[in-house]
């Protein structure tokens, strides 16, 4: 069985290794579709935290049972699934009190144990959800939108909310999607003219602002002189997380989705006079995979238009470092195993 590994920051390798067995508990899954995710691409560049290489990458998954396993758990052999790939407890406090999504022991397929990138692998029953209707590629992108999804419950909005996303990669316009369903006044900060034209055109996204000095002012004029009273930042860039304290409205909500290898600073003073929330975001919960699913199934989400990149497993080692990595004009990439 071919698998792909990444050795080592800025090199892959592909090597024979034997199929997996699944242990109690487990299914057998075929791999079908990758989605290629921030995380790869931080990885990749060395500057991803919690990594450690060698690594098979790999955690936005479309795959097919093969064999469900000791405890089904209603799964049966042929079954199309995204992965929930989030490896968690079920003893520490964060999953006693239902958020598995950071439990202490939390290990991530794709870069706390070895991913997708090979075409089988084992996975816990309980974390494979089941869709009649979907393809591979839809699957493989629940895990993407989930990230989204999860950021704003943690936003916790509301219709009457102005929500500022900054970053409009793939998992800034996964939060955007989420975004939208709110019914919220929603504006996009980007570096990117072509991102941002990108969610006016496919998103419908009305008020869309270049990042740089001028953007306070351009986020007053879409906010009827207000500034927005939830900024969700999905950069994972210290300047522009530092900046969300300047953007955010009197008593307002940042909620950071995107992260880095290091520290984060920011002006006490000013952090209290406007009172505001300050929230991390990690991962998504399991009922945030039911609920995509079917919100997909539904028509009321649809995510390709985002891919603007495919490739076959066998064409990583090559395709990824010369066509991937480091390429603006990657939204949403795609691996065919």
């Amino acid at each position: 069985m071919l698998q792909i590994t990444l050795d080592q920051p800025g090199k892959f390798s592909a090597t024979d290794a034997p199929e997996p067995r699944p242990a109690p508990g487990e299914a057998l899954v075929r791999v079908h579709r990758i989605g290629v995710c921030g995380t790869d691409l931080h990885a990749f560049a060395g500057k991803q935290p919690f990594f450690n290489y060698p690594r098979i990458l790999g955690h936005e998954l479309g795959v097919e049972v093969i064999d469900p396993g000791s405890e089904p758990h209603g799964l049966k052999t042929g079954d199309r699934c995204s992965v929930e790939p989030y490896l968690n407890c079920g003893r520490c406090i964060a999953c006693r009190r239902g958020k598995p999504n950071c439990c202490t022991e939390l290990k991530v397929m794709g870069v706390h144990i070895d991913g997708g990138m090979r075409p089988f692998l084992t996975v816990p029953a309980r974390k494979l959800h089941h869709s009649a209707k979907l393809d591979y590629e839809q699957l493989a992108l629940v895990e993407t939108l989930g990230i989204g999804a999860h950021a704003v419950e943690r936003a916790e909005a509301k219709k009457d909310d102005f929500i500022l996303v900054i970053g409009a990669g793939p998992i800034g316009l996964s939060v955007i999607q989420f975004a939208l369903v709110t019914g919220a006044t929603l504006a996009v900060m980007d570096v990117s003219e072509s991102r941002l034209a990108f969610c006016r055109d496919q998103l419908g996204v009305k008020h869309t602002i270049i990042a740089g000095l001028e953007a306070a002012a351009q986020l007053k004029v879409a906010g009827a002189g207000d500034l927005p009273t939830i900024v969700i930042d999905a950069t994972g860039n210290p300047k522009s997380m530092a900046g969300t304290f300047d953007l955010a409205a009197q008593g307002g909500r940042i909620v950071f989705v995107g992260l880095f290898q290091g520290e984060l600073a920011f002006n006490d003073p000013n952090f209290h006079r406007r009172e505001l929330t300050v929230c991390g975001s990690r991962n998504a919960l399991p009922g945030t995979f039911r609920d995509i699913i079917a919100l997909i199934e539904a028509g009321r989400v649809d995510t390709r238009p985002w891919i603007t990149h495919r490739f076959k497993l066998t064409e990583t080692p090559v395709v990824f470092p010369r066509d991937i990595a480091g390429n603006m004009a990657v939204l949403k990439a795609m691996i065919e195993v």
